[in-house]
């Protein structure tokens, strides 16, 4: 079930937040887990139990590690982390190890062709997660196994994100609070991210489409194609992050911001400071940091970004692409350490931003490319004269898309918040602010209701992950 569908908005969504707020706090939970499984089973019901399986191997050893002291506290989190994995390189990644084995072996192992168990990468994560902190003593074992099941399947992060840590959350599984402020809120923030998804990322992925279905290319289509995709992701996914972010706040619950205008940077180490934060942090703190991160000497320290970046690009597909667009990142923050502080402040800040979006376009080209086939196929095509600079083609969509995309790059930076914020300073603005904020959250919705009425194009980029 899409958050950006009909039967979300106008069926599921009121049922569950209105019983929410009519049943007694004791019974929330139950109610919200119900919902939750619910809404996963609709989508995935085949999948359920082993969403349902992932939740209780974590219950189980999460419980065994709290009580055990040593080596057996280590080893069980291995075990926990092992079997939570096992799940996840099964259903994601085990056509791609044999497609990799027959292309190097040149045999003829039969695929699995498994359907993906949609937010398997999201889930799986965050059960991973809980059961190193409790190994670290960050948080006590949840002895509800109940609470525990809330947290991995909670609707409004269970198949996208943002990737929430237990220990975020697991105050307000028990004492959360509900105001009439904190919904206001959340509802804004949720048609913000609706509109971002319906409006933008939806409109923008029909340029993509249409990109890679004309049979007359240029230079300036492929160019004008890795601008509308890297925007599509973007809104698609920070969209989902809003509404995310929007439904948890309805809810009573806190999550961390996923985005934070990544493409006002000035350098690939700030734009992953503020592009898909959750997953970076958790990298980090799983993964770079227990390697030792920066505190060790240069091989190492080269090893550990490889590693990790190695591990991102393959979080996201099972396909060599998504790995050499890890290590392409990978490359740049370590040509970035390379350069001197003094060297950075001399460069004038429009030249460190042009060559920011330069290079992460190139990025999202090859993250969002056919195969190594049709990575080399686009890079060609965007830096060889293999095609015409320019054909009526192009012009056309290029004016068909102009104020989309004109729209999609002001909307991409804080330049309208700031604005509102501006505007809020005065106390007339601040009236008419009042006023204007749910009309305007008004109007973005029945536009996207129409949008959802009429159009066919709606899927979730990073549902596939």
């Amino acid at each position: 079930m899409l958050f950006s569908s009909l039967t979300f908005l106008f069926i599921f969504l009121p049922t569950v937040i209105g019983i929410y707020y009519i049943l007694p706090m004791k019974v929330k939970n139950i109610w919200l887990l119900l919902s939750s499984l619910f809404f996963y089973f609709y989508g995935e019901p085949k999948y359920l139990i082993l969403m349902i399986s992932v939740i209780t191997f974590s219950y189980i050893f999460g419980l065994l590690t709290d009580r055990a002291e040593g080596k057996a506290r280590l080893t069980l989190t291995v075990l926990s982390v092992a079997v939570s994995l096992s799940a996840l390189i099964f259903f994601k990644y085990t056509d791609f190890f044999i497609t990799t084995v027959n292309s190097v072996f040149k045999s003829d192992i039969g695929l699995l062709k498994l359907a993906l168990p949609i937010g398997i990468s999201f889930y799986t994560f965050q059960a991973i997660s809980y059961n190193i902190d409790v190994y670290r003593k960050d948080t006590p074992a949840q002895k509800n196994p109940l609470s525990l099941a809330l947290y991995i399947s909670l609707f409004p992060q269970l198949v996208a994100g943002p990737i929430v840590r237990y220990t975020d959350v697991m105050h307000d599984l028990k004492h959360r609070t509900h105001s009439a402020e904190k919904f206001s809120h959340g509802i804004r923030r949720f048609v913000i991210g609706l509109g971002k998804k319906v409006i933008m990322a939806n409109s923008l992925g029909t340029l993509c489409e249409t990109f890679r279905a004309a049979d007359e290319k240029s230079t300036l289509f492929f160019w004008l194609y890795a601008v509308a995709f890297a925007l599509q992701i973007y809104f698609d996914f920070s969209g989902y992050s809003d509404m995310a972010m929007g439904l948890g706040k309805m809810l009573g619950f806190r999550f961390m911001e996923n985005f934070n205008y990544p493409f006002i940077s000035s350098s690939v180490t700030e734009f992953w400071r503020r592009w898909h934060i959750s997953l970076g942090s958790w990298f980090r703190d799983y993964v770079y940091i227990p390697m030792g991160g920066n505190r060790v000497n240069k091989l190492r320290f080269l090893f550990n970004i490889l590693t990790v970046w190695f591990l991102t690009g393959f979080w996201h597909g099972a396909d060599w692409t998504f790995i050499l667009w890890g290590l392409y990142f990978a490359a740049l923050l370590l040509c970035e350490k390379l350069v001197s502080k003094k060297i950075k402040d001399r460069v004038p800040k429009i030249i460190s931003h042009i060559y920011l979006i330069f290079v992460v376009l190139i990025g999202f080209t090859i993250f969002n490319s056919n195969g190594i086939s049709g990575m080399a196929d686009d890079l060609r095509g965007m830096f060889t004269s293999a095609y015409p600079l320019s054909n009526t083609t192009t012009l056309y969509y290029l004016r068909s898309y102009a104020v989309m995309l004109v729209a999609g790059a002001i909307g991409a930076t804080p330049l309208l918040k700031n604005l509102c914020k501006k505007i809020k300073e005065n106390s007339i603005g601040d009236k008419i602010l009042t006023v204007a904020e749910p009309l305007f959250i008004a109007v973005v919705l029945i536009i996207v209701t129409a949008y959802l009425i009429d159009g066919t194009y709606n899927p979730f980029l990073y549902f596939r992950f």
